[in-house]
C-alpha cells in the first residue's frame, strides 16, 4: 500500500515543488496550514492544526469498521510520519519539523484525499 502512495506521489512532486517555491507565503510566526487537492465526498477527513498550531490532528468519519492511513512526505518523497485511525477516531502528530510535506490518506487501497501540509 505504500508502495502505491508512493508512485502516486511522486508524479506530482516537481510541479508542487514549483508552486510552493513561488507562493507567498507568511513566515513571521510558526504556523501549521492545510491545502488540500483531493477531496472526498463520501468520507469526512479532517487534518487540522490545535489552536497555539503546534500540533497537527488527523480524524475520519465515514463507514464503521473503516480503518484509514495518513502518510506524510517530505518534498523529496521520504515517508515521515504515518498514523492509522479506525472510524470516528482522532489521533495527533507532533513534532513536524518547518517545511513544506505532502499527504496522502487512503483506506483499502483507495486514495481518498491529498494535499499539502506547510510547516512555518
Amino acid at each position: 500500500m505504500l508502495g502505491l502512495a508512493a508512485i502516486l506521489l511522486l508524479g506530482t512532486l516537481y510541479s508542487r515543488a514549483n508552486y510552493i517555491s513561488n507562493s507567498p507565503f507568511s513566515t513571521d510566526r510558526d504556523t501549521i496550514t492545510v491545502q488540500k487537492d483531493l477531496k472526498s465526498k463520501k468520507y469526512k477527513i479532517k487534518l487540522y492544526p490545535n489552536a497555539s498550531h503546534q500540533v497537527l490532528f488527523f480524524s475520519a468519519a465515514g463507514e464503521q469498521g473503516r480503518v484509514y492511513q495518513l502518510y506524510l512526505f517530505d518534498m523529496e518523497g521520504k515517508l515521515v510520519k504515518q498514523a492509522n485511525i479506525r472510524n470516528n477516531q482522532t489521533t495527533v502528530l507532533n513534532k513536524i519539523d518547518k517545511g513544506n510535506y505532502l499527504f496522502e490518506v487512503f483506506s483499502d487501497d483507495e486514495r481518498i484525499e491529498n494535499g499539502l501540509v506547510k510547516v512555518r
